[in-house]
């Protein structure tokens, strides 16, 4: 019998096939009825395959008696209930390494496109703007200081490409890193107010919930711009809305929001921010290594090896 599988929704290319081939996936996403469908398949089902933007509440959880692991799609669990998990011994595992690099492309890419304000020079272009006049000077990257929330893989990817841009590189976390020559600043309003630009990139949660809040924007000042390809939630989002509005903050690339598809309305207006529909690892190369990545663990688990990616 090939293990049961709750596959929330579809994974990318050849990584659904393969889910299909070697396990019984029960497809949630084409349920009419999600509830029902889930109480008709829970006495068999051993894994779940969700992502990162789904997770796995401790609801679906307990709903299933025979739950062996949680192979997520993404590189962050935090919509994924690790506490509840822990309680049934069911494993977790996530995607990291395969996202690193377009995640932090992403990253250099919004902040090249705030600071030298790549759309609004492409509007002015489209609207016959160059026809009458010259458009705004911008602000210059080399040289500029870039503070990194979250010194992590893929904050270390970041680094490594702001610092080819010349760029003074400040850092923030829980601690100092052993292994890395960039200056550590515990105090991160502190280095808010040391940075030009300031690039989240920890994870998100509770402990990190709102973790940039109205203090740590105005520390960055009406001068500094805010990157986020992290989490929506490790901002506060009104408190952003209202320092790009009145210009407290001087700009945002915002790849990532607190109710994601929900973007607030009030940043559709300004001309001071960008604003992507969470693509940092929307390239077809990562999404079909994150795919492969995510089979990988429940086939290693199903065959009784050791997962590659655990995360708990």
């Amino acid at each position: 019998m090939k293990p049961e599988v709750l596959v929330v929704t579809p994974m990318p290319g050849g990584s659904q096939t393969a889910i299909e081939q070697e396990f019984t996936a029960r497809k949630l996403w084409l349920a009419e009825d999600p509830a029902a469908a889930i109480a008709q398949w829970a006495p068999g089902i051993r894994g779940i395959a969700t992502t990162g933007f789904i997770g796995a509440d401790a609801r679906l959880i307990g709903a299933l008696p025979k739950l062996e692991i949680i192979a997520c799609f993404g590189v962050g669990v935090d919509l994924v209930d690790l506490n509840a998990a822990k309680a049934r011994g069911v494993i977790v595992t996530n995607t990291p390494d395969v996202l690193t690099d377009c995640v932090a492309d992403l990253a250099l890419a919004l902040l090249l496109a705030t600071a030298r304000r790549i759309c609004a020079a492409d509007r002015f272009v489209r609207s016959g703007g160059w026809n009458t006049g010259t458009f705004p000077l911008t602000g210059k990257v080399s040289g500029s200081t870039c503070g990194i929330i979250g010194l992590g893989r893929i904050g270390a990817a970041i680094a490594k490409r702001a610092a080819a841009f010349g760029m003074p590189i400040l850092y923030h976390g829980p601690r100092p890193k052993a292994d890395v020559s960039y200056r550590y600043c515990a105090d991160l309003a502190a280095m808010a107010r040391d940075s030009d630009f300031l690039v989240v990139a920890c994870p998100g949660g509770p402990a990190t919930q709102n973790l940039v809040n109205a203090r740590i924007l105005q520390a960055l000042g009406p001068q500094g711009t805010l990157i986020n390809i992290s989490r929506g939630s490790v901002v506060d989002e009104p408190a952003l809305v209202a320092a790009l509005q009145d210009r407290s903050l001087g700009a945002a690339g915002l790849d990532v929001f607190a109710s994601e598809p929900k973007v607030p309305a009030a940043l559709f207006g300004l001309d001071n921010v960008v604003l992507l529909p969470h693509i940092g690892s929307g390239t077809n190369e990562t999404r079909n290594a994150m795919g492969d990545l995510t089979v990988a663990n429940l086939r290693a688990h199903f065959a009784g090896k050791p997962v590659p990616t655990r995360v708990a």
